[in-house]
């Protein structure tokens, strides 16, 4: 009978204990603010998506180190998409569905922003992606959908202008992937501001994704002779195409984009690609304290010099965690209303959301020094 006795008080103290565990489990959850990251962290674009995400985390543990967000700690939880749409889809749902979480920062690329931006306001998850430069993504995704870079019609506007005005360029060849909306989209932009300037695109020219041998191409540039090619594609492909086309003896000033903006530019390039010239979204070197405190921060992390794709994401996680702070709630509503209204001045400059919920920024000029850029002209919006 004492034995029997014992028994049944073991097991319902053990019973309790359990019960106990699981309130405390509850309530270290109830105590944290728990965001979705989606960023390429495996295929050929990984080092955009590993600069991105390794800035949020750098975002992520400053804002714990000062508190959390209104008392509450911050949790990023990335997912791999590999800059394709099916695994973008994927993503979204595991940390919608399974991971619950309240926003989502990403993604990185535009197809996979594309494909993922409807779900964002059909689910009513505020979403920003940091670098995403589609045009029609906000459009297409709808009111929880905020975009934190400027789109590809800017960038093609821009490289146009100062071709034709600081540059005082006459002609240009133009070098695109028909099979991608971001670069076609910045060489139609490009081709009609720099003609509306009074300049002449004597080549334009396409290949198609996974090209690699560009030769035939750039043949027709070389007899051409135009005084700029512009080449609006990611950082792997404008180096093979600027190093087969001083090979073929082109002599025009290389122009580039955003998508030039990697380590490996001049290690695929070598000094083919010095002297070339591309818009930006920062530059390390400015003085601007929150350039410098940022890239303080971020090379004693990492142990590395911060992109423009980090700078970006260190911004765009600051934005979302001060919407999240502003809306004094984890309900999507609150936060989109709360991206509708912020204004702050980031690493990338001064930030806020136009009428698409596209930020309102500036861009920079920068020059190819080898592994290093120099600044050439700062614009402002």
């Amino acid at each position: 009978m004492k034995k029997r006795l014992l028994g049944s008080i073991m097991v319902l103290t053990l019973a309790g204990s359990l019960f106990v565990g699981c309130s405390k489990n509850e309530l270290k959850e109830s105590d944290v603010i728990k965001i979705g990251g989606i960023a390429p962290l495996t295929g050929k674009v990984a080092t955009y998506g590993q600069s991105v995400k390794d800035a949020v985390l750098l975002a992520e543990e400053e804002i714990n180190n000062k508190g959390g967000i209104n008392g509450k700690k911050v949790k990023v939880v990335y997912e791999d998409d590999q800059a394709e749409q099916n695994a973008a889809i994927n993503a979204f749902n595991k940390l919608v569905d399974d991971e619950k979480v309240v926003a989502i920062l990403g993604p990185v690329t535009s197809g996979a922003t594309l494909a993922v931006a409807p779900k964002a306001t059909q689910n009513k998850i505020p979403l920003l992606t940091p670098t995403a430069t589609e045009p029609n993504i906000t459009k297409i995704g709808g009111d929880f959908v905020f975009r934190g870079c400027y789109v590809d019609s800017f960038q093609g506007s821009t490289m146009a202008k100062f071709a034709a005005k600081d540059l005082e360029k006459k002609t240009a060849a133009i070098l695109y992937n028909i099979g991608s909306d971001y670069s076609k989209g910045i060489a139609e932009s490009f081709k009609k501001d720099f003609e509306a300037q009074g300049g002449k695109v004597l080549e334009l020219l396409s290949y198609n994704n996974g090209d690699k041998d560009f030769n035939a191409q750039l043949t027709k540039v070389k007899t051409a002779n135009p005084d700029v090619l512009f080449l609006p594609d990611y950082f792997d492909v404008a180096a093979l195409a600027a190093k087969q086309a001083r090979e073929l003896g082109v002599k025009s000033q290389f122009l580039g984009v955003d998508g030039w903006d990697a380590e490996d530019l001049y290690n695929i390039a070598g000094d083919a690609i010095k002297g070339g010239l591309f818009i930006n979204h920062y530059f390390q070197g400015d003085p601007a304290k929150e350039v410098q405190d940022f890239v303080t921060a971020y090379k004693g992390k990492y142990n590395k010099e911060p992109d423009a794709l980090a700078a970006l994401g260190y911004d765009a996680a600051k934005t979302l965690f001060k919407a999240i702070e502003d809306a004094k709630s984890a309900d999507g509503d609150k936060i989109r209303e709360a991206l509708t209204k912020i204004q702050i001045t980031g690493v990338t400059g001064k930030q806020s959301f136009g009428e698409d919920r596209t930020a309102v920024k500036g861009a920079v000029i920068l020059k190819v020094e080898g592994e290093k850029r120099s600044l050439v002209k700062k614009i402002n919006p």
